[in-house]
């Protein structure tokens, strides 16, 4: 380990951090540590192999109970991952350290080619995770990457010490990513050049076999019976060095998830969702990156109580001010000023400094660090014409908020109703969320502008457009045309 890395660990303030945890398991056992699980010995033919007890055969892909479990069939696992571990399986065991020990972290070109070399010589998927800073620093990149590969063993990759890993990607071209909510890490993973080929998306398969909760933690506990450490998710990845407790967190994100991965590859083809599950991980790589909101801005919290355009002005302003200083300080923009204090500015607009300072939300040290930059923003909201205020809303390219259907559209909100039940329901019947099944905006465009004849071939097409896939548009179309004729038909009598 290098000694950038060889440190003890440090307290940090999490306060204001945005990031989720995908470990997050409230079934997880706390207080005093249990003791530790025996790692399984390092060798190739052991690197797909769940550590386990002592006890556990060593050469086991998976405990007993989830072989049980997926025989069963997913539907009957899903009911039971509610529970902290299903039925017949042993307590959970807590998974405190890596098979192979917390590895050094990689920060060198020489330790990369290392790393590529030993990637390319294994086999089967690829574990992937990244650890951001969000809420502490601007933006969403990776500072931790960490990969673990059969035959090959467990990497951690400091991308910003090594932010070209396009050896690396072209290393594992062939291979299948496994990532959990991969929509979170793909974007800075392709900041630094590793794009996925193919992806099996452990959180996404764990929502279509329906399981109530699919963070990283849950599943490993419910599925393979290991609970995961908790504690670091929202920490300040950017620190430098990184604590070796944090290390060891980020190697066990990676530990079992190829195992997680068969596993759940396994429910989905008991349950009939697998060619499904594999239409989703392809159209979550065929996606375009996201363009940028038209003014970003707007979705400050708190500006529903802003109601003239010239204190949307000051909001404007002061936002683009934040976000340049945050830019400048690679800050959250939160830490640079919060969101409540920009509404407070908005709806005050102070002259001075002594107005700004009796703002409540201005008077931390963080807000008046700056408070010349926002009086000028204020400033120069103030002085602006009002042809170049902002619009008090901007033009939808979608329908409008669905609350307001029934008055603007009675007919359109009846149909709404009656699709929503329609997807609603199978969804149950398919064990998975609604949203899974049939994303919610697709089910308000064609409620709002329906097919001229709402066949079933037109609303296999009007879906097909909007960018529904096909195994959705399948289960949906003819229920919906259904459902959509019958308001017709009620409509016409």
């Amino acid at each position: 380990m290098s000694e950038e890395y060889a440190t003890t660990d440090q307290s940090i303030d999490p306060a204001g951090n945005g990031q989720t945890s995908d470990r997050e398991s409230p079934s997880a056992p706390q207080g005093p540590a249990r003791p530790k699980a025996t790692p399984a010995p390092t060798t190739p033919s052991m690197a797909s192999t769940p550590p386990g007890p002592a006890t556990a055969p060593p050469a086991a892909p998976a405990s007993q109970a989830v072989r049980e479990a997926t025989a069963a069939g997913a539907d009957e696992a899903a009911k039971a991952a509610g529970a902290s571990a299903e039925p017949g399986r042993p307590a959970a065991v807590p998974l405190l350290e890596p098979r192979e020990g917390v590895p050094p972290v990689v920060v060198d070109v020489p330790g990369l080619e290392r790393v590529i070399e030993a990637f390319a010589a294994g086999s089967g998927p690829v574990a992937v995770d990244a650890e951001r800073a969000s809420g502490y620093r601007y933006g969403q990149r990776a500072y931790l990457i960490q990969l673990r590969r059969a035959g090959a063993g467990t990497a951690l990759i400091d991308p910003i010490a090594l932010p070209d890993l396009s050896g690396l990607d072209a290393a594992l071209e062939d291979a299948e990513m496994v990532l959990h909510a991969a929509n979170q890490d793909l974007p800075c993973l392709a900041e630094v050049g590793l794009v996925p080929r193919r992806l099996f998306d452990t959180e996404l398969a764990g929502r279509l076999l329906g399981y109530p909760r699919v963070g990283l933690g849950s599943m490993v506990e419910n599925i393979l019976g290991f609970v995961l450490e908790k504690g670091h998710s929202a920490a300040d990845w950017s620190t430098r060095p990184l604590p070796e407790d944090w290390l060891r967190y980020a190697a066990l994100d990676v530990e079992l998830l190829v195992e997680l991965r068969d596993e759940l590859d396994a429910r989905l083809r008991a349950a009939g969702k697998l060619e499904w599950a594999l239409e989703e991980f392809a159209a979550i790589l065929a996606t375009p990156p996201r363009a940028p909101r038209p003014d970003p801005w707007r979705r400050t919290s708190g500006i529903h109580r802003v109601r003239n355009r010239r204190a949307l002005a000051v909001v404007r302003e002061v936002w683009e001010t934040r976000d340049r200083i945050a830019q400048e300080r690679d800050l959250s923009p939160g830490r640079v000023l919060q969101d409540a204090a920009i509404v407070e500015l908005a709806l005050n607009t102070p002259k001075n400094t002594a107005e700004l300072q009796a703002l409540p939300a201005l008077r931390n040290r963080g807000a008046r660090r700056h408070q010349s930059a926002w009086l000028r923003a204020v400033s120069r909201a103030r002085a602006l014409p009002d042809r170049a205020l902002p619009e008090a809303n901007l033009p939808g390219d979608g329908p409008p908020p669905a609350h307001r259907w029934a008055e603007r559209d009675p007919e359109a909100a009846k149909r709404l109703t009656a699709a929503r039940a329609v997807v609603s329901a199978l969804a149950d019947e398919h064990t998975m969320p609604s949203e899974n099944l049939l994303q919610p905006d697709f089910v308000r465009r064609l409620a709002w502008t329906p097919p001229e004849e709402c066949t079933t071939e037109a609303i296999r097409s009007a879906l097909l457009t909007l960018g529904a896939r096909a195994w959705q548009v399948g289960l949906v179309a003819k229920p919906l045309a259904k459902a959509l004729q019958r308001v017709e038909c009620e409509r016409d009598r």
